[in-house]
C-alpha cells in the first residue's frame, strides 16, 4: 500500500508543474494553459496510464501501482535518479521504505572513530538519519564548526546550515548548500515518513527559517554523493573543498563524508595551514556521540 499519501500527492503535483510541455515532446493543441507545466491527462498519456488512474494517484488515493508504472510516471515527469528513488519510496516499493527496526539513538562503532582519527589532514564527518552529526574529526570541527559545543539534539547538519549565522558566513555558496541540505532532508522523509524526530526537525526549521519553508514547499529531492563547497574561513581565508560520500556496509542509515582539496592548490595550502592551527588548539579530538 502506498504510504505518505499527502506527501506523494504534493510531490506529483509539484513535479508536473515543472515540466515544459514542448520539451516533453507533446504537440501543441491550441489550448490556453492557465497553470505552468503538464496537465494531468498529459502525464497520463506520457506514462501510458488512464487519466482517471493518474488523477487518483495525484489525489493521494491509496493505490499501489506496479514498479513498471512507477518507472513510467517518473520518466514522464522527467525525474532524475534521486527523484525516481524518492517516488519509489513514497509508493512503498523499495526496501528502504520499510519501517526501520529501531529509531533509538544511533551509535558509531569504535573502528569508525579510529578511521576518522587517522584522516588527520582531511576533514571527515559521519552523518546519520535526518543528517544528524554522529561524529566529526578535529579537521571537520576546525573547517566547519565545533559541533561538540552544541547540545546533542542540535548536532544536525541541516539545522546548523539553516539556523546558524556562522554557517551563512562560512559558505560563499550558502544558498546552494542550504538548499541541497533541504532537498536531502526531503529525500530522507520519503525513506522514513513515520520518524517522529524527523517530523519535529522539519517543523522546527519551517518555523524558524523562511528559506527552509520556501524550499520545503517546492518538494525537490537531492541525494548527496559528491560535490564541492566554497568557503570563506575566518582563519585561513577562501578555499574550495571537494567531498565524496561513502555508505557504510551493514549500516544504510550512516554515511561518511570526506573533504579534500586539489594538490598544490591555494586551497590545499589553506587546508595545511588549518591543520597546523587545529593541532595547536586543545580539545579538538573527534566528537563521540
Amino acid at each position: 500500500m502506498a504510504k505518505t499519501n499527502r506527501e506523494l500527492a504534493d510531490f506529483l503535483r509539484r513535479a508536473r508543474s515543472q515540466i515544459d510541455p514542448a520539451r516533453a515532446g507533446l504537440p501543441p493543441d491550441g489550448r490556453v494553459r492557465r497553470v505552468p507545466g503538464l496537465r494531468r491527462e498529459e502525464v497520463a498519456l506520457l506514462a501510458g496510464v488512464s487519466t482517471d488512474y493518474y488523477a487518483r494517484l495525484e489525489q493521494g488515493r491509496r493505490i499501489t501501482p506496479s514498479a513498471a508504472v512507477v518507472e513510467a510516471i517518473g520518466r514522464a515527469l522527467g525525474l532524475d535518479a534521486a527523484g525516481r528513488a524518492h517516488l519509489e519510496d513514497l509508493f512503498g516499493l523499495t526496501t528502504a521504505s520499510a519501517p526501520r527496526r529501531a529509531r533509538d539513538v544511533q551509535r558509531v562503532r569504535p573502528g569508525l572513530y579510529q578511521l576518522l582519527d587517522s584522516l588527520d589532514g582531511e576533514p571527515a564527518l559521519v552523518l546519520g538519519r535526518r543528517t544528524d552529526i554522529l561524529a566529526a574529526n578535529r579537521m571537520a570541527k576546525a573547517l566547519f564548526a565545533d559541533f561538540d559545543q552544541l547540545p546533542p539534539r542540535q548536532r544536525n547538519y541541516a539545522r546548523w546550515m539553516l539556523l546558524s549565522q556562522d554557517a551563512r558566513s562560512l559558505f560563499v555558496d550558502w544558498q546552494d548548500q542550504a538548499r541541497a541540505a533541504v532537498e536531502s532532508l526531503r529525500f530522507e522523509v520519503g525513506r522514513d515518513s513515520d520518524d517522529r524526530a524527523t517530523a519535529d526537525l522539519v517543523a522546527e526549521l519551517r518555523e524558524h527559517s523562511r528559506e527552509f519553508d520556501q524550499w520545503w514547499e517546492q518538494h525537490r529531492v537531492h541525494q548527496r554523493t559528491h560535490g564541492s563547497k566554497r568557503l570563506r574561513h575566518p582563519i585561513v581565508g577562501d578555499l574550495t573543498v571537494e567531498y565524496e560520500t561513502l555508505a557504510l556496509p551493514g549500516d544504510p542509515d550512516t554515511t561518511l563524508y570526506i573533504y579534500t582539496t586539489e594538490a598544490e592548490s591555494p586551497s590545499r595550502r589553506a587546508m595545511n595551514l588549518l591543520a597546523s592551527w587545529a593541532a595547536a588548539v586543545p580539545g579538538q579530538a573527534t566528537i563521540r556521540n
